[in-house]
């Protein structure tokens, strides 16, 4: 059976692990979640390589794939560790941008460790939109942890617009895994025709060819 690592540090990799076990029954997903090391991994890119790679260095050059299900991995540490570790192949959550080519009011919801890259800004001059960010570095743990409510997400979100009057966002980017469990919030106060983009079908479609499963019958959901 083939064996793939998902590797984060929250709730995130979770979610991604529990979508790639639903679509690829086959495969053994082995979950690497260190929850321990979150905020270090996201202070220090140094760190962040030294850390990942104590975690991973049961599976590496022993599995078939690896898979950073977090963003910020992804932009720091992905080519590092495919150019240390040739024999080994990785994959990585990476930001999606829109289907359409309709310009439209664009919110990111991001964490400020992934906003601060080189990497992000170039993403945004590439949507080509009227675009925002908010940054909720405090979301992702209170998710972890469950601590996260409605009512919470009402209040942010309904602040957020009353400062940035006459701005109606249509789309909304995730850059954060863990924020993929509140997509149904999000629709409660910004529309339910609200446009929600994140990398996770992205990375399934990605993780199928990586481990030429193309053509098989297994079906990845279109997620909203």
């Amino acid at each position: 059976m083939l064996k793939v690592v998902v590797f984060d540090t929250g709730y995130g990799g979770e979610f991604f692990a529990d979508q790639l076990a639903e679509e690829l029954p086959v495969v053994e997903i082995i979950r690497v979640i260190n929850w321990r090391d979150a905020k270090k991994i996201t202070t220090n890119r140094k760190n962040a390589h030294k850390i990942v790679e104590e975690s991973l260095r049961p599976y590496l050059n022993k599995v078939d794939l690896i898979i950073f299900a977090n963003y910020y991995l992804t932009i720091t540490s992905l080519k590092y560790f495919q150019r240390k570790y040739k024999k080994q192949r990785f994959l990585g959550l990476k930001l999606k941008q829109p289907d359409s080519f309709i310009r439209r009011d664009t919110l990111v919801l991001s964490v400020s460790p992934v906003s601060s890259t080189l990497h992000f800004h170039h993403f945004l001059l590439r949507l080509n939109r009227k675009t925002k960010v908010l940054n909720m570095d405090s979301w992702p743990e209170k998710i972890d942890d469950g601590e996260l409510s409605s009512e919470e997400i009402n209040q942010e979100l309904k602040l957020f617009l009353y400062k940035n009057k006459g701005y109606r966002p249509k789309e909304v980017i995730l850059a954060s895994a863990q924020f993929n469990d509140i997509k149904t919030d999000l629709k409660k106060v910004l529309g339910q025709g609200l446009n929600i983009y994140d990398g996770f079908s992205m990375l399934s479609r990605e993780t199928i060819k990586a481990l030429n499963l193309r053509g098989k019958t297994w079906k990845i959901h279109k997620k909203v």
